[in-house]
């Protein structure tokens, strides 16, 4: 008989009271569960530390004299340098 994989992982994390009553009153409020709540706040989290990553390389290569860069840039390079690597392990 084949297993079948899940299609999701469980995490056990703790809150104080306090905060867990918020988490719930906002689930609550929201008409969601606790971990569609806890799956935005993740996919937000990652995306502004994204944010914050572009802005201190661009602040950088301002400082260092080179010249300005958009975020498409730095996708492109990215891929670049990922499709190489992948070349060089094939």
């Amino acid at each position: 008989m084949a297993t079948q994989q899940r299609s999701s992982r469980t995490f056990t994390i703790s809150f104080p009271p306090d905060l867990a009553e918020q988490v719930e009153r906002l689930a609550a409020q929201e008409s969601r569960t606790t971990s569609e709540l806890f799956r935005e706040a993740f996919r937000t989290y990652r995306a502004e530390r994204a944010r914050a990553i572009f802005a201190d390389l661009h602040a950088k290569a301002n400082r260092d004299g080179i010249p300005d860069f958009s975020e498409e840039d730095i996708e492109r390079s990215v891929h670049e340098i990922r499709t190489e690597r992948r070349a060089t392990k094939a």
